[in-house]
């Protein structure tokens, strides 16, 4: 059972002396991998049931790496409330009602919890209550300790990760060139079209006038940009790299510039982000892309596109 919010602030502190997720980014699928390495060894006694990854996000709406790491076997993904300072709510509440439950029901005779804030004393003692034997595992501190005391006392026993067990998966990212996009960006005015106007230049103006508008009209002109559904036999590049940025424009108002960034520098998606996105382009365009490889490739054509325009990016690795 995994506070996530512990370990990638414990270990982002001691290995990047970062304090924002936005600091850095982290290999997820890669580190759950060898936390579950480690468990086994630790664990002789018994199989691994799954892992709990205890996250948040604003609204409880999954960003894309919790997408990805929810697709992976025997994890499952956990999500409390972060709210507007950034905090974490309820995922304490989550982690003693999981492990009471899994307790209650013989379901584990023991359980690591990786996690450091005293509010998990009433998860241990509940979990221990039953039976279950507590390991608690913490991130090496870059000086004296970043676990409450009180939790270290309760546990049956406590392993510390040391800081290169973490090294390779967390890479500091550049936060100060990334703002100074987004400024850019926002201030940018809309480009004057002579002419016909490009589908390039069509979106980069609905996102300038979205940004400013309420949420029902941003809502309203994004269903009158919506492409008009076209037939398999009518299939045409324009057209389908058009809805590959129709696409990318809904996600950006709906799920956030923030989620979206995290999918740069692209142009490859996660396999779960890829199959949303060609998913919503084949609702869109009223017929099946299975059977046209070069189609989903200019889906995607037209998703980058947009993408890079949001964030002032001509595709080259930052």
């Amino acid at each position: 059972m995994i506070d996530v919010g512990y370990l990638y602030a414990a270990a982002a502190e001691v290995l990047l002396g970062a304090t924002s997720r936005r600091e850095y980014k982290v290999d997820a699928e890669k580190l759950i991998g060898t936390l579950i390495a480690r468990a086994a060894e630790r664990l002789t006694d018994g199989e691994l049931l799954r892992v709990y990854w205890f996250d948040a996000a604003r609204d409880r709406v999954p960003t894309v790496d919790q997408r990805v790491i929810a697709q992976m076997d025997y994890v499952k993904v956990r999500l409390g409330n972060l709210n507007s300072r950034g905090q974490q709510k309820g995922v304490d509440a989550m982690i003693r009602a999981d492990l009471e439950q899994l307790a209650r029901h013989r379901a584990i005779t023991e359980a690591i919890l990786l996690a450091g804030d005293e509010d998990m004393v009433p998860a241990v003692e509940i979990a221990q209550a039953y039976g279950v034997r507590l390991h608690l595992w913490g991130v090496e501190p870059p000086y004296g300790t970043n676990q409450a005391e009180r939790l270290v006392w309760e546990a049956d026993t406590v392993e510390i990760l040391p800081a290169d067990f973490c090294r390779s998966y967390f890479t500091k990212v550049g936060t100060a060139a990334a703002g100074t996009a987004k400024v850019a960006a926002a201030s940018q005015p809309a480009p004057v079209v002579i002419g016909p106007p490009s589908p390039a230049s069509v979106f980069g103006q609905r996102h300038s006038v979205a940004v400013t508008m309420s949420a029902a009209d941003a809502w309203d002109t994004l269903e009158r940009a919506k492409p008009k559904p076209t037939t398999k036999e009518a299939a045409d590049r324009n057209a389908i790299e058009e809805t590959g940025e129709y696409v990318a424009h809904k996600w950006i108002l709906t799920r956030g510039r923030d989620n979206i960034q995290d999918l740069l520098p692209g142009p490859t998606l996660p396999t779960v982000i890829d199959k949303e996105l060609l998913v919503e382009a084949e609702k869109t365009l009223g017929y099946s892309l299975r059977d046209l490889p070069e189609a989903r490739i200019w889906v995607r054509d037209g998703f980058w596109d947009r993408v890079y325009r949001e964030f002032d990016h001509d595709g080259k690795p930052w």
